[in-house]
């Protein structure tokens, strides 16, 4: 008799595998929601470097003019490239720490994950402050924004970098926040995970912007020439 009634009220109660089952529930809605947001940054990096592939090709064009002044030349601010090297092992540093918290997290290691996000943030800052000491010595030397188009385009190029640094500090630091008010590591391993992911990309992107606002005027043509702009 008991094991009939059992099976009458599962018949009556159809969704009872669900009731008793919650978690499933609530698990497969997080699973779509970390699809979703990975979705999402990897069409929100699609748009960036399209932004920037169509400002490095402005910077290529405007390079062939006659009144371009290479910033590379023995008395300009990039004949030598010590702060900018710096800067950049303060982004490396930064990306390396992220990718702990990373691996830290999966493997469900709260003190490693907050120590490397923790660090990631600060090199992150460090990078940026760098990046403002340059352009205070630009203006220092007078190579403003305005008085050459190398100039405007250095100013672009690192501010457009710098603001989406900055714009994934703002991300980070709510995270940081999340963090200290104890929100477990679970909720928040997706989060990390896109934060490095981001970070990396602002990496390579920055090495690309070093690596062309460093070069020569010869490679500058050479590239012209290539995409048909000579």
């Amino acid at each position: 008799m008991k094991r009939l009634l059992l099976r009458n009220a599962d018949d009556a109660d159809p969704g009872g595998s669900w009731s008793r089952d919650p978690g499933g529930i609530q698990a497969t809605e997080g699973a779509d929601r970390s699809q979703i947001a990975r979705v999402g940054l990897r069409l929100f990096l699609v748009v960036v470097s399209s932004l920037f592939f169509l400002f490095l090709f402005a910077f290529i064009a405007r390079s062939q003019m006659a009144d371009w002044l290479p910033l590379t030349d023995p008395l300009a601010p990039l004949a030598n490239l010590w702060q900018l090297w710096l800067n950049s092992a303060f982004l490396v540093l930064s990306c390396i720490a992220l990718q702990w918290s990373r691996m830290a997290a999966r493997q469900a290691r709260l003190g490693a994950t907050v120590m490397g996000f923790a660090l990631g943030g600060v090199f992150a800052i460090a990078f940026l402050v760098g990046q403002l000491w340059v352009w205070q010595q630009f203006v220092a030397w007078g190579y403003v924004v305005a008085s050459n188009p190398a100039n405007s385009f250095f100013y672009l190029l690192t501010g457009l970098h710098g603001l989406h640094l900055l714009g994934g500090l703002i991300a980070w630091s709510i995270i940081a926040a999340k963090f200290l008010r104890r929100v477990p590591l679970a909720q928040l391993s997706v989060s990390v995970e896109l934060c490095t992911t981001y970070w990396h990309y602002l990496l390579g992107l920055w090495f690309v912007l070093f690596a062309l606002l460093a070069s020569t005027p010869q490679t500058y043509e050479a590239i012209a020439r290539f995409c048909g702009l000579r």
